[in-house]
């Protein structure tokens, strides 16, 4: 059986495993992404693919890079929350791992992930998924092929404008989904409520020992499990923002099922209920037309590893 290395480069992270041809992960490592530093990034992949091949032999190599990928998967033209402007990673890794390599943005990487193997798999060929992590990214599959439009970029979901002069993204531009939308922007807005003393804050605020600033992601996704009113209210507020871009997008596209997935989509149905609430308030001619599925990614943080790898097989 044909194994393939995927890695995914977030802001925040990399990780990196070996996968077979079947979508299985069968082995797998993870460091901090030194995400201002490209150099430095392509050194941590270069460590981390030497340390699997230890034990693996592997025919390829995949990268779901957070970023503008050209339509030869070979350059990173740009990345919002990593210092990559116009790398060649393609050229550099396989100068690096003495592997072929195909570099894929992380959001169509993890589209085809969760299309091939998990939450959409023989469910329909046309998806649309979006996912929540530090940002907002996401991925089309039109006809059961990966949509990446002339010139490799299509897919950029979390940098639709959903607010005219809104908050300024990392992409230079303002009132991106991003800016709403993201773990990011959960942790900021969670943070603002706080210090404007918004009613039921204080059991979150406890939890985190009295500073506002130690108040984490998954500890609002945690508390709102828990049952905690505020928190929840913060998730739904965030699913209200998700939703409205979800149905600009389902306007265009017309999918049979939207996939959720990123490390916030982990909060479940307390998250994708208000979802499905805006997304059915906001869609044109609602009401009078099918609105899409709106599930839940099964693949977890490992879609974008998994799609990469399998985009890499020979």
């Amino acid at each position: 059986m044909t194994h393939t290395i995927g890695v995914d480069v977030g802001g925040t992270k990399i990780a990196a495993g070996v996968v077979d041809q079947d979508g299985r992960v069968v082995a797998k490592t993870k460091v901090t992404s030194p995400a201002k530093d490209p150099a430095a990034i392509e050194t941590s992949i270069e460590k981390m693919v030497a340390e699997l091949r230890e034990k693996h032999e592997v025919a390829a190599v995949g990268v779901s890079a957070a970023g503008f990928v050209d339509a030869a998967r070979a350059k990173v033209y740009f990345a919002p929350n990593i210092a990559w402007r116009d790398v060649a990673l393609k050229e550099d890794l396989e100068e690096r791992v003495g592997l072929p390599v195909v570099v894929e943005n992380d959001g169509n990487a993890a589209a085809w992930g969760e299309f091939t193997f998990g939450a959409a798999q023989e469910l329909s060929d046309d998806l649309l998924l979006v996912t929540i992590g530090t940002g907002v990214g996401g991925g089309v599959v039109m006809d059961g092929q990966l949509y990446r439009g002339t010139f490799g970029i299509a897919g950029e979901v979390g940098h639709i404008r959903i607010e005219r002069e809104g908050r300024l993204c990392g992409c230079g531009l303002h009132g991106c989904l991003e800016q709403y939308a993201s773990g990011s922007a959960l942790v900021a807005d969670t943070h603002d409520a706080v210090r404007r003393g918004a009613e039921g804050a204080g059991p979150l605020l406890e939890q985190a020992g009295g500073d506002v600033e130690r108040i984490t992601g998954p500890m609002i996704t945690l508390a709102a499990q828990a049952g905690d009113p505020f928190a929840q209210e913060r998730l739904a507020v965030l699913g209200g923002w998700l939703g409205e871009g979800v149905a600009t997008l389902v306007a265009v596209l017309d999918p049979g099922v939207v996939v959720i997935g990123g490390g916030v989509s982990e909060a479940g149905d307390l998250l994708l209920d208000p979802v499905r609430r805006s997304l059915e308030a906001h869609l044109t001619g609602a009401g009078h037309r099918p609105v899409p599925e709106v599930r839940a990614a099964t693949l977890g943080n490992d879609a974008g590893m998994i799609g990469a790898a399998h985009l890499a097989l020979p």
